[in-house]
């Protein structure tokens, strides 16, 4: 039985472990300092992504049908800093991680999530909206039309 522990705990932990976020590995900063210097060097808005990531089906399927789409990445990578502000329940986070979000929160005045604010590359709220359905495609084209002017 000792040699099949580690493959026992493997297959438990892929199996328990909730899915790799869009925040991991993929651009996503959890820092919002570094995020509105980013934007300002890249002359770039700020996509703030105010998610409950294992907990919270609205958040997971914002993150499945949009964020993690290919039209999304395009368009992201082009236009946009991304930041991810999670309130996770069973998924570990520093306490320094934790209280910047917390901070981050009260200062955006986030009520439910997911709530996805955007920033000027001055830190300016522009626009704020939430998971729709219909795709990356309706997703984005109401983004566009939300930051066209600002």
């Amino acid at each position: 039985m000792k040699n099949f522990t580690p493959l026992v705990l493997l297959v438990l932990t892929l199996f328990i472990t909730p899915a790799i976020t869009h925040a991991e590995g993929e651009g996503w900063l959890t820092d919002y300092n570094k995020a509105i210097e980013q934007a300002k060097s890249e002359n770039k808005k700020v996509f703030i992504n105010f998610t409950g990531s294992d907990w919270c089906p609205w958040c997971m399927k914002l993150s499945k049908e949009i964020l993690s789409t290919k039209e999304f990445k395009d368009y992201a990578k082009a236009n946009l800093v991304l930041l991810f502000v999670d309130f996770p329940r069973s998924k570990p986070q520093s306490s320094a991680q934790k209280a910047a979000n917390d901070k981050l929160q009260e200062k955006f005045q986030i009520k439910g999530y997911p709530t996805v604010v955007v920033l000027n590359a001055s830190g300016k709220e522009i626009l704020r909206t939430g998971y729709m359905q219909g795709g990356p495609k309706v997703f984005l084209a109401d983004l566009q039309q939300g930051l066209s002017g600002k």
